[in-house]
């Protein structure tokens, strides 16, 4: 188990459908009925006569709330609006326990947020600063990047 902790400011260029979609991600809106940042959410289910086939599942990646399991602390995420700032947009913040096997899924995710973050996110070397991560039994996160289109997760 990991702690995930997200916190980036986007850029003033997302569509209402985004941000609706990005809202419940967070766990602070309704599911919209098309999506489009994560579209594919496959779980394998058995049928009645036993025989395993995958199904289309949405969830919101980010949603978790209350006391931590593993990681300790509290489960969190907030949006919130940049218009009267100097740095206009969105200003997102989370904080998730996950498992390496949401990874491909909350890396979608997470390269569309790097696609849209605000220029002071990012790096020289052409990566986004996204977050942190950090294995719950370690005490010092890793810089979580993307670069290239790709999600820095560990090895």
């Amino acid at each position: 188990m990991y702690e995930l902790m997200i916190a980036v400011d986007l850029r003033d260029e997302i569509s209402e459908a985004e941000l609706a979609e990005l809202s419940w991600h967070l766990g602070v809106g309704q599911q919209p009925e098309r999506l489009s940042i994560v579209t594919r959410f496959p779980v394998v289910v058995t049928d009645d006569s036993g025989i395993p086939h995958v199904e289309d599942d949405p969830r919101p990646l980010l949603a978790g709330r209350g006391a931590a399991w593993r990681v300790g602390g509290v489960l969190c995420s907030a949006l919130a609006s940049r218009a009267d700032l100097p740095v206009r947009g969105w200003a997102l913040m989370s904080r998730q326990e996950i498992h390496p096997d949401e990874f491909d899924q909350v890396g979608e995710l997470l390269r569309w947020l790097a696609a849209r973050a605000h220029p002071t996110h990012l790096r020289e070397d052409g990566a986004v600063g996204i977050g942190f991560l950090r294995f719950h039994e370690d005490e010092i996160p890793a810089v979580l990047r993307v670069e290239s289109g790709q999600v820095g997760w560990p090895a």
